[in-house]
């Protein structure tokens, strides 16, 4: 019973899973995040250009 413990690899596959997901999803925010700038310059002047 604890050898097949020791050798059931499942948690760490699950934990390898759940780390991809992780870093991709830190890739994913450090994309958006200079084009969530980005934007938020662009509708700032657009908005100023509506009430000047």
């Amino acid at each position: 019973m604890i050898r097949a413990f020791l050798r059931d690899e499942r948690g760490a596959t699950a934990i390898e899973y759940a780390v991809i997901a992780s870093l991709i999803f830190l890739a994913i925010v450090a994309a958006i995040v200079p084009i969530g700038q980005t934007l938020n310059g662009v509708f700032g002047q657009v908005s100023n250009g509506f009430s000047g």
